[in-house]
C-alpha cells in the first residue's frame, strides 16, 4: 500500500515535519511493507519553511538574525530554492510565540521586511511570503519601513512603529520603497477576512493578540486610516490576514494574496504524491468545521477526493461531526486521557494514532476512534 503522510503542524505543540514522522513510525509498526512518503504541510503559518524545506531537499536554509515583533533581535529562517525564490514565514520574525509579553499596540513586523530584504540582497528574484501567527496589527507597515517606507504624522514625523501609531498618520512616502522582484511577491494566507470592520483583522484576531475592546476600537480605526492614504483594496478576502499584512505589501508592494495551503500544496507536489497514493495522513492541532476553509486538512481533503485515496486524520482535538470525505480520526485527546496529557507527549501520541490509523485503513474499514462522530 503506498501511504501519504502530510500533516500540519500541532499548533504550539508539534511541527509538521516531527507529526509526520510519528505518524510514518507508528503506521509502518502496524504494516512494515507499505510504501510511506512523508509530505509535512503549511497553510502560510508556522511550518511554512519546513515545509518547504522537507519537500524541497535542494532549497538552501538561511538565517537572519533581525528585530522581532517587540524589538528584540530574533533569528529568523528563510529558504533560497533552486530558481531564486525565497520562501519566508512571517511566524519566525514577527510572530506571536517570540513576545516575551503581549503588546497589542505596540507590537509590529519590521522583521519580516527585515528578512525580505535580506532574501533579496542574497540574490532572490521572487518572494513567497507565509502570513500567518502574527503578533501584530499594523497594516504590515513595520515591514514596509524595513523596505523603505516612512510612514509621517501631520507635523512630518516619522511614526513609531506598531499598529496603534497608525492613528496619528498624515502621509505615506513610498518613494525609498525597494522595487517589487521582478518574479512577484506572493502571500500565502489561510483566511478570508477583510482589512477592517466585523470581520476584519482588529475586531477578529486582535483579541487573541492581547487587544481589549478598547484597543480593538483603536486598532481597526488606525487600520482604516491606513487604508485610506495608502489606497489599495482594503476588501480583498485576505487582506486583513496576520494583522493586515496582508493589505500593506498588496497596496503598496504590488504582491498578491492566495490561499496558502492550496499553494504549497501544488509547489511541494502534493498533486503527484496523491496520484499514486492509496491513503494520505493528515492532522492538526483541532479538527472542526473551520479545518475547512482554507486550512490544510481541508484543502487536502478536496484533493484526495479528486484524486480517490482515503483519508485519515489524526487531531489534537475532534470538534463536532466527522465529515464523511474522512474515512478514520483519531483524537489524541481522546487517546491520551486530557489535553494536559496530550500536550505533554504528542509525538508518542502521534505514533499510537498511526498504528490505530494503520489498523483500520489497511484493513480497508471506515471508523472513527477517539472522536465524536
Amino acid at each position: 500500500m503506498r501511504v501519504v503522510v502530510a500533516p500540519d503542524s500541532f499548533k504550539g505543540s508539534i511541527a509538521a515535519d516531527d507529526a509526520a514522522g510519528a505518524l510514518a513510525r507508528g503506521w509502518l509498526a502496524r504494516r512494515p511493507g507499505d510504501d510511506v512518503r512523508l509530505l509535512p504541510m503549511a497553510d502560510g503559518g508556522e511550518g511554512t519553511v519546513d515545509a518547504f524545506a522537507a519537500a524541497l531537499p535542494d532549497a538552501v536554509r538561511r538565517t537572519v538574525t533581525v528585530p522581532g515583533p517587540d524589538g528584540r533581535p530574533v533569528d529568523a529562517a528563510w529558504l533560497l530554492l533552486p530558481d531564486a525564490t525565497a520562501v519566508l514565514e512571517l511566524a519566525q520574525s514577527s510572530g506571536l510565540p517570540l513576545l516575551a509579553a503581549p503588546d497589542p499596540l505596540g507590537t509590529h513586523t519590521y522583521g519580516l521586511g527585515a528578512v525580505a530584504r535580506a532574501a533579496l540582497d542574497a540574490g532572490a528574484t521572487r518572494l513567497v511570503i507565509g502570513l500567518g501567527g502574527s503578533a501584530s496589527t499594523d497594516g504590515g507597515t513595520g515591514a514596509l519601513r524595513a523596505l523603505g517606507v516612512r510612514l509621517h504624522d501631520a507635523l512630518g514625523r516619522d511614526l513609531p512603529l506598531g499598529g496603534a501609531a497608525l492613528a496619528d498618520l498624515a502621509r505615506v512616502d513610498s518613494s525609498g520603497l525597494l522595487p517589487t522582484p521582478p518574479g512577484g511577491v506572493q502571500l500565502l494566507v489561510d483566511v478570508a477576512a477583510p482589512l477592517t470592520g466585523p470581520a476584519g483583522a482588529a475586531t477578529v484576531y486582535g483579541p487573541q493578540k492581547g487587544a481589549a475592546p478598547a484597543d480593538v476600537t483603536l486598532l481597526d480605526a488606525a487600520l482604516r486610516r491606513l487604508a485610506g492614504l495608502a489606497g489599495g483594496n482594503a476588501d480583498e478576502p485576505g487582506a486583513g490576514a496576520a494583522g493586515g499584512t496582508a493589505y500593506g505589501l498588496a497596496a503598496l508592494w504590488g504582491a498578491r494574496i492566495i490561499p496558502g495551503a492550496t499553494t504549497i500544496a501544488e509547489l511541494v507536489g502534493l498533486p503527484d504524491a496523491l496520484a499514486g497514493a492509496d491513503v494520505v495522513l493528515t492532522g492538526e492541532g483541532r479538527f472542526d468545521e473551520t479545518s475547512l476553509t482554507g486550512k490544510v486538512v481541508g484543502s487536502l481533503l478536496l484533493a484526495a477526493a479528486s484524486a480517490g485515496v482515503r483519508v485519515g486524520v489524526a487531531a489534537g482535538q475532534v470538534g463536532g461531526p466527522v465529515p464523511g470525505s474522512v474515512s478514520a480520526a483519531v483524537s489524541l485527546v481522546e487517546l491520551a486521557g486530557s489535553v494536559e496529557a496530550a500536550l505533554d507527549d504528542p509525538a508518542r501520541l502521534l505514533v499510537e494514532a498511526g498504528g490505530v490509523l494503520a489498523g483500520r485503513l489497511g484493513a480497508g474499514q471506515l471508523s472513527t476512534v477517539g472522536c465524536r462522530a
